[in-house]
């Protein structure tokens, strides 16, 4: 079914590329979020992967799963991480400057999960900011985030904040 054109503009997120950074434009749209240099990862049984679904809650988790903001929704389930991850890209190479983590509980029988939507968008404006926080990780998490990112790209590793490190144990 078609939808009827009423010539509004549509409110929405509105996700810019480094190049319209320095657009003169300031009319509709303007102070915009620039996601290009985030990167979701999910941590599930110990496993870290990237997971782009995850942008929009659609990861390979999350799918077919309902969500609440009710803990018990998803008891006797398992926990799962989702890392944001902010990379920064200067002369001298890319480095992880960022991540911060997030909990959800998923019990894949019941097909219920928990989740705090709000929580999650606020670590990744922190994560765009360049913060580490990690702390609510355990070392088996923290573990698996760190292969990841030292195996996805060593020098980056390198260059990343010593905080990133410490967290992650060295």
């Amino acid at each position: 079914m078609e939808e009827k054109q009423t010539g509004k503009k549509q409110l929405g997120l509105n996700i810019i590329s480094s190049s319209q950074k320095s657009s003169k434009h300031k009319g509709f749209g303007t102070g915009a979020i620039n996601l290009n240099n985030v990167s979701p990862i999910i941590i599930d049984e110990g496993e870290a992967r990237i997971d782009v679904g995850a942008m929009h809650a659609k990861s390979k988790v999350e799918r077919g799963i309902r969500f609440t903001a009710e803990r018990q929704d998803a008891e006797g389930g398992r926990l799962v991480w989702l890392v944001w991850v902010a990379v920064d890209k200067t002369e001298e190479g890319g480095s992880y400057a960022g991540a911060t983590a997030c909990e959800m509980w998923i019990n894949s029988e019941t097909k219920r999960g928990f989740k705090i939507l709000a929580d999650h968008v606020n670590k990744l404006d922190y994560a765009i900011k360049r913060k580490i926080i990690l702390n609510e990780m355990d070392a088996e998490a923290k573990a698996a985030l760190k292969t990841l990112l030292t195996t996805h790209n060593a020098e980056w590793w390198e260059r990343s904040p010593e905080e990133l490190k410490n967290e992650l144990g060295g």
